[in-house]
């Protein structure tokens, strides 16, 4: 192996040092340097492109279910923040504080956005008037600061992350709650159908909830190491902010009403699920759904073949580009073969073409799948079809590796020895009764560092969204009479433990 090569790989183990690995993979696959700040980091052309694809698709679906993007300050007055007295108390030690601008003290400190619904709701109680203004949604992409971020880790974990937020105002508490289950229907499926990574659904519980919400609701994916991540969030937020900030409205009968809110936001920790779940020892791996190049076409061959192979290779880096395909034709001179396969590969590109002379002489384009090195030979003819089926067959192979190790790693406990057991020794999502009382999770948190994740939703969720219901807004599964597998007292629902990023 030469200097470059060594150089180029990945020294680091995914499964005995996933930490150390991933941090390998961020940084020599082009995603993101250290910034000279703790806890901040560089995202480089790469790393961007990938938000760039989420954004992409995630913008579309909210503008065609009537979102409008706008933009409001990073900083937040003080006064804004205290008049929503619970967010005070949830993100106060969040807050980085400006107090001093140029050489002269503020009059009061401004707050650098930990989130924006107290500088966000001020103005939709300006914008909104009558019933007839109702629904408003407004998102906003930008970036948002949370200082407690100690042990971070780029993308999943940052002091700044780029995030979009969303935020709407409704006449009634149902059609709030119906806006809330859209969102996360739309992270389910950026999820499942864009990202290549299979989710599940639920709610947070109250105490873990975002601070003002009536509920939080989440979609949790299952890394390799067995942690969880918090793949998104969308929160109903009832009438706390609309009583804080005056978002009031005239009915029908022009009579003074309340709004209903909901905020729901992504962020780039999406990034860093994607990089965890399919990269392997190789460096990255990407879906052909995101990659910024699709596929790559590597010529090889020598002096007296060099003009017809790179030729060939040109015309069909020409046909593939008609087809809407993002495709690179890697005619390097002074790079071997063997380095760009590696590096296309440590780059995470889904499909390689390799054409040397024997597929110039036989009309043919030999085709390698990222994921497994699975190889094939196609027809030239054919080729500008059949990528497609190649790019589908990458993001299924992907996909279907992701949910068999979501299948194997959700286990079921009814004692807290058991809690404590599978996950120390498997990682993954322990499904148990639980009562709802928080102390019981804090005997789980406190001698493991696992959580509670979500609460599932129950399956007529987004069907019933919209109605009114006895008993807890999210319908959960019956327990039939289950004691909590913790104090042994009955069971009101079903909890997933898990140990998070």
């Amino acid at each position: 192996m030469s200097d470059d090569d060594q150089e180029l790989g990945i020294t680091e183990s995914k499964e005995h040092s996933p930490g150390d690995w991933y941090a390998e993979v961020v940084q020599k696959a082009g995603l993101a340097d250290y910034a000279p700040m703790g806890g901040f980091i560089v995202t480089r052309p790469r790393g961007y492109a990938l938000w760039e694809a989420i954004q992409d698709n995630l913008d579309g679906w909210f503008k065609d279910t009537g979102v409008e993007n706008a933009y409001f300050p990073m900083f937040i007055p003080e006064d804004y923040l205290e008049r929503e007295k619970d967010i005070v108390e949830g993100f106060d030690p969040e807050v980085a504080w400006v107090t001093q601008g140029g050489h002269d003290d503020l009059d009061q400190r401004l707050a650098v956005r930990p989130t924006s619904e107290s500088i966000i709701a001020p103005y939709l109680s300006q914008w909104v008037r009558s019933h007839r203004d109702l629904p408003l949604r407004v998102n906003q992409w930008n970036s948002v600061v949370r200082w407690e971020a100690t042990e971070t880790k780029p993308f999943f974990r940052t002091k700044e992350f780029l995030w979009q937020e969303g935020h709407t105002a409704h006449a009634t508490d149902e059609a709030a709650w119906a806006e809330t289950t859209l969102r996360l229907d739309q992270y389910h499926r950026l999820y499942e159908d864009v990202l290549g990574i299979p989710v599940l659904r639920g709610r947070k519980p109250d105490h873990d909830k975002f601070p003002g919400a009536d509920t939080t609701m989440s979609v949790e994916a299952l890394m390799p190491d067995g942690k969880s991540v918090q793949g998104g969030t969308s929160h109903h937020l009832g009438q706390s902010f609309a009583d804080a900030f005056d978002i009031t409205f005239a009915d029908e009968d022009e009579a003074e009403r309340t709004a209903y809110t909901t905020s729901w936001g992504l962020s780039w920790r999406a990034i860093g699920a994607l990089v965890m779940s399919h990269s392997d020892d190789q460096g990255l791996v990407l879906p052909p759904t995101v990659a910024p190049k699709q596929v790559v076409i590597v010529p090889i061959w020598q002096e007296d073949t060099k003009d017809d192979v790179e030729q060939y290779g040109a015309e069909i880096a020409a046909e593939l580009e008609a087809q809407g395909v993002r495709v690179h034709f890697d005619d390097r001179d002074g790079r071997n073969p063997g380095f760009k396969f590696n590096e296309w590969e440590l780059n995470g590109v889904p499909v390689r073409f390799e054409i040397g002379p024997n597929e110039v002489e036989d009309d043919e384009v030999t085709v390698v799948h990222r994921p497994d090195g699975e190889s094939t030979v196609e027809d030239r003819a054919a080729i500008a079809d059949r990528v497609h089926d190649h790019l589908d067959e990458v993001y299924d192979k992907l996909y279907d590796a992701a949910a068999d190790r979501l299948a194997e790693n959700v286990r079921e406990a009814d004692n807290r020895a058991d809690i404590l057991g599978t996950i120390g020794q498997h990682g993954g999502y322990v499904k148990a009764p639980w009562c709802g009382d928080q102390d019981c999770e804090a005997e789980i948190k406190d001698q493991i560092a696992a959580e509670i994740v979500m609460v599932p939703l129950g399956e007529d969720s987004a069907a019933r969204a919209a109605s009114e219901f006895e008993g807890e807004r999210v319908p959960e599964p019956d327990h039939d009479g289950e004691d909590c597998a913790i104090c042994g007292d009955e069971a009101t629902r079903t909890a997933y433990f898990a140990k998070s990023y």
